[in-house]
Protein backbone atom coordinates (compact mmCIF):
# COMPACT_ATOMS: atom_id res chain seq x y z
CA UNK A 1 0.00 0.00 0.00
CA UNK A 2 2.97 2.36 0.88
CA UNK A 3 4.23 1.92 -2.62
CA UNK A 4 1.71 2.19 -3.87
CA UNK A 5 1.68 5.59 -2.42
CA UNK A 6 5.33 6.84 -2.90
CA UNK A 7 4.61 6.02 -7.06
CA UNK A 8 1.61 8.53 -6.75
CA UNK A 9 3.14 11.27 -5.15
CA UNK A 10 6.32 10.63 -7.54
CA UNK A 11 4.22 10.91 -10.55
CA UNK A 12 2.76 14.25 -9.62
CA UNK A 13 6.40 15.80 -8.48
CA UNK A 14 7.57 13.94 -12.22
CA UNK A 15 5.40 15.44 -14.65
CA UNK A 16 6.66 17.78 -17.23
CA UNK A 17 6.30 21.55 -16.58
CA UNK A 18 3.56 22.83 -18.69
CA UNK A 19 3.46 27.00 -19.46
CA UNK A 20 1.81 28.64 -16.84
CA UNK A 21 -0.43 31.86 -18.10
CA UNK A 22 -0.79 34.89 -16.41
CA UNK A 23 -4.21 34.87 -15.67
CA UNK A 24 -7.90 33.95 -16.85
CA UNK A 25 -10.19 36.75 -19.15
CA UNK A 26 -14.23 35.80 -18.40
CA UNK A 27 -15.45 37.24 -21.62
CA UNK A 28 -18.78 38.32 -21.24
CA UNK A 29 -20.01 37.77 -17.89
CA UNK A 30 -22.45 38.54 -16.28
CA UNK A 31 -20.28 39.43 -12.66
CA UNK A 32 -22.48 39.43 -9.43
CA UNK A 33 -20.76 41.70 -6.54
CA UNK A 34 -20.51 39.65 -3.78
CA UNK A 35 -21.50 42.37 -1.08
CA UNK A 36 -24.10 44.52 -3.11
CA UNK A 37 -25.29 41.86 -5.26
CA UNK A 38 -24.84 44.58 -8.27
CA UNK A 39 -25.21 42.73 -11.71
CA UNK A 40 -22.57 43.83 -14.03
CA UNK A 41 -22.16 42.71 -17.82
CA UNK A 42 -18.19 42.68 -18.37
CA UNK A 43 -15.35 40.98 -19.35
CA UNK A 44 -13.17 40.20 -15.82
CA UNK A 45 -9.66 40.05 -16.07
CA UNK A 46 -8.51 37.74 -13.67
CA UNK A 47 -4.77 37.85 -12.65
CA UNK A 48 -2.82 35.16 -10.92
CA UNK A 49 -0.56 34.88 -7.76
CA UNK A 50 -2.10 35.29 -3.74
CA UNK A 51 -1.95 39.19 -4.25
CA UNK A 52 -3.65 39.29 -7.83
CA UNK A 53 -6.80 40.88 -7.87
CA UNK A 54 -9.51 41.53 -10.99
CA UNK A 55 -10.69 44.11 -13.30
CA UNK A 56 -13.46 45.30 -15.57
CA UNK A 57 -13.23 45.64 -18.90
CA UNK A 58 -15.65 46.60 -21.47
CA UNK A 59 -14.04 46.80 -24.59
CA UNK A 60 -12.40 43.67 -25.22
CA UNK A 61 -9.94 45.18 -27.54
CA UNK A 62 -8.53 46.19 -24.37
CA UNK A 63 -8.05 42.82 -23.02
CA UNK A 64 -5.07 41.06 -22.29
CA UNK A 65 -4.29 38.48 -25.25
CA UNK A 66 -1.85 36.23 -23.41
CA UNK A 67 -4.66 35.24 -21.18
CA UNK A 68 -6.72 32.32 -20.99
CA UNK A 69 -9.55 32.90 -21.99
CA UNK A 70 -13.31 31.52 -21.30
CA UNK A 71 -16.39 32.32 -22.86
CA UNK A 72 -19.05 33.13 -19.84
CA UNK A 73 -22.14 34.53 -21.89
CA UNK A 74 -25.22 33.16 -20.39
CA UNK A 75 -23.30 32.08 -16.88
CA UNK A 76 -22.81 34.09 -13.59
CA UNK A 77 -19.55 34.97 -12.11
CA UNK A 78 -18.62 35.93 -8.23
CA UNK A 79 -16.54 35.31 -5.52
CA UNK A 80 -16.00 31.97 -4.90
CA UNK A 81 -16.72 30.63 -1.33
CA UNK A 82 -14.88 28.87 1.49
CA UNK A 83 -15.46 26.50 4.39
CA UNK A 84 -15.12 27.74 7.77
CA UNK A 85 -15.16 24.56 9.93
CA UNK A 86 -13.70 21.47 8.60
CA UNK A 87 -12.64 18.15 9.46
CA UNK A 88 -10.53 16.81 6.43
CA UNK A 89 -9.98 13.63 8.60
CA UNK A 90 -14.14 12.01 8.24
CA UNK A 91 -13.41 12.08 4.59
CA UNK A 92 -13.15 8.43 3.93
CA UNK A 93 -16.24 8.11 6.09
CA UNK A 94 -18.54 7.49 3.75
CA UNK A 95 -19.72 4.10 3.76
CA UNK A 96 -18.25 2.51 6.33
CA UNK A 97 -19.55 -0.18 8.81
CA UNK A 98 -22.28 0.60 11.46
CA UNK A 99 -19.77 0.75 15.19
CA UNK A 100 -20.26 -2.11 16.92
CA UNK A 101 -21.67 -0.37 19.47
CA UNK A 102 -25.03 1.80 18.44
CA UNK A 103 -24.34 5.20 20.15
CA UNK A 104 -26.80 6.89 23.05
CA UNK A 105 -25.55 10.24 23.62
CA UNK A 106 -23.25 12.26 22.06
CA UNK A 107 -19.94 11.06 24.24
CA UNK A 108 -20.74 7.42 22.55
CA UNK A 109 -20.78 9.05 18.95
CA UNK A 110 -17.38 10.35 19.51
CA UNK A 111 -16.06 7.54 21.28
CA UNK A 112 -17.56 4.63 19.26
CA UNK A 113 -17.03 6.18 15.75
CA UNK A 114 -14.66 9.75 15.22
CA UNK A 115 -12.56 9.09 17.72
CA UNK A 116 -12.11 5.32 16.35
CA UNK A 117 -11.48 6.07 13.01
CA UNK A 118 -8.91 9.06 13.75
CA UNK A 119 -7.07 6.67 15.80
CA UNK A 120 -7.03 4.09 13.11
CA UNK A 121 -5.67 7.24 10.30
CA UNK A 122 -1.77 6.65 8.96
CA UNK A 123 -0.09 9.29 6.67
CA UNK A 124 -1.40 7.57 3.80
CA UNK A 125 -4.91 7.61 4.83
CA UNK A 126 -4.55 11.47 5.63
CA UNK A 127 -3.35 12.02 2.30
CA UNK A 128 -6.24 10.57 0.59
CA UNK A 129 -8.64 12.30 3.52
CA UNK A 130 -7.19 15.69 2.28
CA UNK A 131 -6.69 15.19 -1.22
CA UNK A 132 -10.67 13.86 -1.65
CA UNK A 133 -11.57 17.13 0.71
CA UNK A 134 -10.28 19.44 -1.17
CA UNK A 135 -11.30 18.17 -4.99
CA UNK A 136 -14.97 18.51 -3.28
CA UNK A 137 -14.50 21.62 -1.61
CA UNK A 138 -13.25 23.05 -5.50
CA UNK A 139 -15.94 21.11 -7.24
CA UNK A 140 -18.34 22.80 -4.78
CA UNK A 141 -16.63 26.45 -5.59
CA UNK A 142 -14.88 26.72 -2.25
CA UNK A 143 -11.76 27.34 -2.64
CA UNK A 144 -10.42 27.84 0.52
CA UNK A 145 -11.20 25.82 4.32
CA UNK A 146 -10.58 25.95 7.46
CA UNK A 147 -9.39 22.96 9.02
CA UNK A 148 -10.24 20.95 12.24
CA UNK A 149 -7.45 17.73 12.29
CA UNK A 150 -7.12 14.63 14.30
CA UNK A 151 -4.75 11.55 14.29
CA UNK A 152 -3.58 10.65 16.98
CA UNK A 153 -1.56 7.87 15.99
CA UNK A 154 -0.18 9.36 13.27
CA UNK A 155 0.08 13.22 14.29
CA UNK A 156 4.21 14.12 13.22
CA UNK A 157 3.82 16.10 9.63
CA UNK A 158 0.09 15.52 9.39
CA UNK A 159 -0.50 19.22 8.81
CA UNK A 160 2.06 19.63 6.51
CA UNK A 161 0.66 16.62 4.48
CA UNK A 162 -3.08 18.21 4.27
CA UNK A 163 -1.12 21.18 3.10
CA UNK A 164 0.57 19.71 0.87
CA UNK A 165 -2.47 18.17 -0.63
CA UNK A 166 -4.87 21.35 -0.74
CA UNK A 167 -1.65 22.91 -2.60
CA UNK A 168 -2.03 20.20 -5.13
CA UNK A 169 -5.53 20.51 -5.72
CA UNK A 170 -5.22 24.41 -5.20
CA UNK A 171 -7.76 24.87 -2.27
CA UNK A 172 -6.13 27.49 -0.02
CA UNK A 173 -6.30 26.19 3.75
CA UNK A 174 -5.72 27.53 7.19
CA UNK A 175 -5.13 24.57 9.45
CA UNK A 176 -4.90 22.90 12.88
CA UNK A 177 -3.93 20.08 14.64
CA UNK A 178 -6.79 19.15 17.63
CA UNK A 179 -4.41 19.27 20.61
CA UNK A 180 -6.32 17.01 23.82
CA UNK A 181 -5.89 14.86 26.65
CA UNK A 182 -8.31 12.01 25.84
CA UNK A 183 -5.02 9.86 24.97
CA UNK A 184 -2.86 10.86 27.22
CA UNK A 185 -0.41 13.70 27.86
CA UNK A 186 2.33 12.17 25.70
CA UNK A 187 -0.02 12.89 22.67
CA UNK A 188 -1.33 16.08 24.04
CA UNK A 189 2.22 16.81 23.95
CA UNK A 190 3.23 15.39 20.43
CA UNK A 191 -0.13 17.93 19.47
CA UNK A 192 1.59 21.08 20.89
CA UNK A 193 4.97 19.79 19.05
CA UNK A 194 3.34 19.37 15.78
CA UNK A 195 1.65 22.53 15.66
CA UNK A 196 4.50 24.69 16.63
CA UNK A 197 6.55 22.87 14.40
CA UNK A 198 3.55 23.85 11.64
CA UNK A 199 3.48 27.42 12.96
CA UNK A 200 6.99 28.21 12.39
CA UNK A 201 6.42 27.85 8.73
CA UNK A 202 3.01 28.80 7.65
CA UNK A 203 -0.29 29.78 8.70
CA UNK A 204 -2.15 28.03 10.99
CA UNK A 205 -4.06 28.13 14.47
CA UNK A 206 -3.78 26.22 17.45
CA UNK A 207 -6.34 23.33 17.96
CA UNK A 208 -8.05 22.17 20.60
CA UNK A 209 -10.80 19.58 20.63
CA UNK A 210 -13.05 20.68 23.29
CA UNK A 211 -12.89 21.55 26.99
CA UNK A 212 -13.81 18.51 28.73
CA UNK A 213 -11.03 16.48 26.75
CA UNK A 214 -8.29 19.38 28.04
CA UNK A 215 -7.09 19.70 31.18
CA UNK A 216 -5.24 23.22 32.34
CA UNK A 217 -2.29 21.98 31.72
CA UNK A 218 -2.49 21.52 27.93
CA UNK A 219 -5.10 24.26 28.07
CA UNK A 220 -2.32 26.80 29.44
CA UNK A 221 0.23 25.58 26.79
CA UNK A 222 -2.18 26.26 23.87
CA UNK A 223 -2.43 29.66 25.11
CA UNK A 224 0.82 30.43 25.45
CA UNK A 225 1.66 28.89 21.66
CA UNK A 226 -0.96 30.99 20.42
CA UNK A 227 0.27 33.97 22.31
CA UNK A 228 4.06 33.23 21.19
CA UNK A 229 2.67 32.88 17.47
CA UNK A 230 0.40 36.05 17.41
CA UNK A 231 -2.52 33.58 16.59
CA UNK A 232 -5.72 32.20 17.88
CA UNK A 233 -7.36 28.68 18.87
CA UNK A 234 -9.67 27.26 17.09
CA UNK A 235 -12.20 24.70 19.46
CA UNK A 236 -15.63 23.38 19.72
CA UNK A 237 -18.09 24.90 22.30
CA UNK A 238 -20.82 23.17 23.68
CA UNK A 239 -21.63 21.42 21.34
CA UNK A 240 -23.50 19.12 23.79
CA UNK A 241 -24.43 20.06 27.04
CA UNK A 242 -21.70 17.68 28.36
CA UNK A 243 -19.68 19.67 27.22
CA UNK A 244 -20.88 22.59 30.13
CA UNK A 245 -21.67 19.59 33.16
CA UNK A 246 -17.81 18.78 32.70
CA UNK A 247 -16.73 22.50 32.99
CA UNK A 248 -18.58 23.21 36.01
CA UNK A 249 -17.92 19.88 38.13
CA UNK A 250 -14.06 20.50 37.26
CA UNK A 251 -13.51 23.96 37.10
CA UNK A 252 -16.26 25.71 38.81
CA UNK A 253 -16.79 27.71 35.65
CA UNK A 254 -18.99 27.30 32.43
CA UNK A 255 -16.54 27.06 28.77
CA UNK A 256 -17.01 29.96 27.94
CA UNK A 257 -15.68 31.59 30.89
CA UNK A 258 -12.61 29.43 30.84
CA UNK A 259 -11.73 30.16 27.42
CA UNK A 260 -12.11 33.50 28.77
CA UNK A 261 -9.68 33.45 31.65
CA UNK A 262 -7.02 31.54 29.76
CA UNK A 263 -7.10 34.93 27.25
CA UNK A 264 -8.36 33.04 24.22
CA UNK A 265 -11.00 35.05 23.56
CA UNK A 266 -9.00 38.08 22.88
CA UNK A 267 -8.22 37.28 19.10
CA UNK A 268 -10.11 38.12 16.41
CA UNK A 269 -7.94 34.87 14.92
CA UNK A 270 -9.85 32.61 17.41
CA UNK A 271 -12.98 30.49 16.10
CA UNK A 272 -15.46 28.39 18.31
CA UNK A 273 -17.31 26.08 16.65
CA UNK A 274 -20.83 25.32 17.26
CA UNK A 275 -21.98 27.44 20.67
CA UNK A 276 -25.26 25.20 21.25
CA UNK A 277 -25.45 25.26 24.89
CA UNK A 278 -24.15 28.50 25.92
CA UNK A 279 -26.32 30.70 28.52
CA UNK A 280 -26.69 34.85 28.44
CA UNK A 281 -23.58 35.39 30.07
CA UNK A 282 -21.56 33.11 27.64
CA UNK A 283 -23.29 34.94 24.74
CA UNK A 284 -21.93 39.03 26.75
CA UNK A 285 -18.51 37.19 26.66
CA UNK A 286 -18.64 36.36 23.00
CA UNK A 287 -20.42 39.25 22.05
CA UNK A 288 -18.11 41.34 23.97
CA UNK A 289 -15.03 39.62 22.69
CA UNK A 290 -12.63 39.54 19.33
CA UNK A 291 -13.74 35.59 18.58
CA UNK A 292 -15.31 34.36 16.14
CA UNK A 293 -18.46 31.47 16.09
CA UNK A 294 -18.78 28.98 13.14
CA UNK A 295 -22.05 26.86 12.38
CA UNK A 296 -22.66 23.79 12.07
CA UNK A 297 -26.00 22.74 11.58
CA UNK A 298 -26.67 19.77 9.47
CA UNK A 299 -23.49 18.03 11.73
CA UNK A 300 -25.64 19.43 14.51
CA UNK A 301 -29.03 17.37 13.19
CA UNK A 302 -26.68 14.53 12.72
CA UNK A 303 -25.60 14.32 16.08
CA UNK A 304 -28.79 15.98 17.53
CA UNK A 305 -26.93 17.84 19.87
CA UNK A 306 -29.36 20.99 19.46
CA UNK A 307 -30.10 23.88 17.35
CA UNK A 308 -27.71 27.25 17.25
CA UNK A 309 -29.61 30.73 18.17
CA UNK A 310 -27.72 33.99 16.95
CA UNK A 311 -28.96 35.89 19.70
CA UNK A 312 -26.01 37.87 20.35
CA UNK A 313 -23.31 35.85 18.03
CA UNK A 314 -24.59 36.51 14.47
CA UNK A 315 -22.19 39.78 14.40
CA UNK A 316 -19.26 37.32 13.63
CA UNK A 317 -20.96 34.15 12.91
CA UNK A 318 -19.84 31.73 9.79
CA UNK A 319 -20.97 28.86 8.66
CA UNK A 320 -18.93 25.33 8.44
CA UNK A 321 -19.80 21.97 7.42
CA UNK A 322 -17.85 20.37 10.91
CA UNK A 323 -16.62 17.48 7.81
CA UNK A 324 -20.11 16.43 6.83
CA UNK A 325 -19.47 17.05 3.31
CA UNK A 326 -17.60 20.49 1.52
CA UNK A 327 -20.59 22.31 0.23
CA UNK A 328 -21.06 25.99 1.48
CA UNK A 329 -24.33 26.19 -0.45
CA UNK A 330 -25.61 23.39 1.01
CA UNK A 331 -24.91 24.55 4.68
CA UNK A 332 -26.40 27.62 4.07
CA UNK A 333 -29.57 26.99 3.29
CA UNK A 334 -29.39 23.90 6.22
CA UNK A 335 -29.19 26.91 8.59
CA UNK A 336 -32.15 28.92 6.93
CA UNK A 337 -34.39 26.18 6.66
CA UNK A 338 -33.87 24.81 10.00
CA UNK A 339 -33.52 28.66 11.87
CA UNK A 340 -36.95 29.56 10.92
CA UNK A 341 -38.01 27.13 13.55
CA UNK A 342 -34.82 27.63 15.96
CA UNK A 343 -33.12 31.01 15.32
CA UNK A 344 -33.08 34.86 13.92
CA UNK A 345 -32.47 34.15 10.24
CA UNK A 346 -33.72 35.45 7.07
CA UNK A 347 -32.36 35.81 3.49
CA UNK A 348 -30.24 38.47 4.56
CA UNK A 349 -28.25 37.24 7.56
CA UNK A 350 -28.22 33.82 6.10
CA UNK A 351 -26.24 35.32 2.98
CA UNK A 352 -24.37 37.19 5.51
CA UNK A 353 -23.61 34.20 7.71
CA UNK A 354 -22.17 32.35 4.42
CA UNK A 355 -19.26 35.18 3.20
CA UNK A 356 -18.67 36.10 7.03
CA UNK A 357 -15.21 33.52 6.63
CA UNK A 358 -14.26 36.19 3.85
CA UNK A 359 -14.58 39.34 6.61
CA UNK A 360 -12.72 36.67 8.95
CA UNK A 361 -9.80 36.20 6.62
CA UNK A 362 -9.14 39.25 5.30
CA UNK A 363 -9.64 40.88 8.77
CA UNK A 364 -6.55 38.20 9.99
CA UNK A 365 -4.62 39.03 6.95
CA UNK A 366 -4.48 35.28 6.27
CA UNK A 367 -3.91 34.76 2.53
CA UNK A 368 -5.52 32.74 0.02
CA UNK A 369 -8.84 34.08 -0.32
CA UNK A 370 -8.04 36.95 -2.33
CA UNK A 371 -10.25 38.62 -4.87
CA UNK A 372 -9.05 36.48 -7.88
CA UNK A 373 -10.62 33.06 -6.36
CA UNK A 374 -14.22 33.14 -8.30
CA UNK A 375 -16.55 30.35 -9.11
CA UNK A 376 -18.88 30.45 -12.78
CA UNK A 377 -22.31 29.38 -12.00
CA UNK A 378 -24.05 27.49 -15.17
CA UNK A 379 -27.40 28.66 -13.48
CA UNK A 380 -30.37 27.41 -15.75
CA UNK A 381 -32.85 29.33 -13.84
CA UNK A 382 -36.56 29.20 -15.18
CA UNK A 383 -37.26 33.05 -13.75
CA UNK A 384 -35.21 36.30 -13.83
CA UNK A 385 -32.57 36.51 -11.43
CA UNK A 386 -31.27 39.99 -10.48
CA UNK A 387 -29.88 41.98 -7.87
CA UNK A 388 -33.33 42.59 -6.31
CA UNK A 389 -34.36 38.83 -6.57
CA UNK A 390 -30.96 37.64 -5.67
CA UNK A 391 -30.91 36.41 -2.05
CA UNK A 392 -34.36 34.26 -3.12
CA UNK A 393 -32.07 32.45 -5.93
CA UNK A 394 -29.36 32.00 -3.55
CA UNK A 395 -31.55 30.52 -0.87
CA UNK A 396 -34.21 28.22 -3.09
CA UNK A 397 -32.17 27.77 -6.20
CA UNK A 398 -27.81 28.07 -6.41
CA UNK A 399 -26.96 24.38 -5.68
CA UNK A 400 -23.50 23.08 -6.49
CA UNK A 401 -24.48 21.37 -9.23
CA UNK A 402 -24.55 24.64 -10.88
CA UNK A 403 -20.61 25.07 -10.02
CA UNK A 404 -19.36 25.05 -13.82
CA UNK A 405 -15.51 26.55 -13.75
CA UNK A 406 -13.78 27.42 -10.37
CA UNK A 407 -10.66 29.82 -10.05
CA UNK A 408 -7.86 29.64 -7.02
CA UNK A 409 -5.56 32.54 -6.17
CA UNK A 410 -5.97 33.68 -10.21
CA UNK A 411 -5.69 29.87 -11.71
CA UNK A 412 -7.97 27.72 -13.52
CA UNK A 413 -8.72 24.52 -11.10
CA UNK A 414 -11.77 23.20 -12.37
CA UNK A 415 -13.12 23.62 -16.13
CA UNK A 416 -16.48 22.12 -16.90
CA UNK A 417 -16.97 20.49 -13.10
CA UNK A 418 -13.35 18.35 -13.62
CA UNK A 419 -10.53 19.00 -11.62
CA UNK A 420 -7.53 20.64 -13.65
CA UNK A 421 -4.63 20.56 -11.46
CA UNK A 422 -4.60 16.80 -10.19
CA UNK A 423 -5.41 13.42 -11.90
CA UNK A 424 -8.95 12.79 -10.31
CA UNK A 425 -10.02 9.28 -11.51
CA UNK A 426 -6.03 8.05 -10.22
CA UNK A 427 -6.86 10.22 -6.77
CA UNK A 428 -9.99 8.40 -6.56
CA UNK A 429 -8.56 4.87 -7.05
CA UNK A 430 -6.13 5.96 -4.72
CA UNK A 431 -8.86 7.07 -1.64
CA UNK A 432 -10.99 4.16 -2.58
CA UNK A 433 -7.94 1.75 -1.48
CA UNK A 434 -7.85 3.63 2.28
CA UNK A 435 -10.83 4.11 2.96
CA UNK A 436 -10.92 0.00 2.41
CA UNK A 437 -7.68 -0.30 4.66
CA UNK A 438 -9.43 2.33 7.48
CA UNK A 439 -12.65 0.97 7.92
CA UNK A 440 -10.85 -2.70 7.83
CA UNK A 441 -8.61 -1.44 10.49
CA UNK A 442 -11.48 0.11 12.56
CA UNK A 443 -13.54 -3.39 12.36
Amino acid sequence: MQEKNRTLQSNHKNKPKTLVKMGILLKNANYINPETFEFTKTNVVVDAGTNGGIRFVDDEADCPSHYETIDCEGKLVTKSFAVGHHHVYSALAKGMNAPKKNPTNFNEILEYIWWNLDKALDKEMIEASALATAMACAKAGSTFAIDHHASPNAIEGSLDIIANAFERVGVGHLLCYEITDRDGMEKAEQGLSETENYLKNRQALVGLHASFTVGDKSMRKAADLAEKYQTGVHIHVAEDGYDQTHAQENYGKRVVERLQDYGMLQSSKTIMGHCLHVDANERQIIQDSAAWVVQNTESNLNNQVGYFNSVQLAARTMLGTDGMHSDMLRSAQAAFFVGQGFDSIDFGSGYERFRKVHQYLAQNKFVGDGDNNLVVLDYDTPTEINSNNFLGHFVFGWRAAHVQHVISDGKLIVRNRVIQTVNEHEILEFTKEQGRRLWRKMD
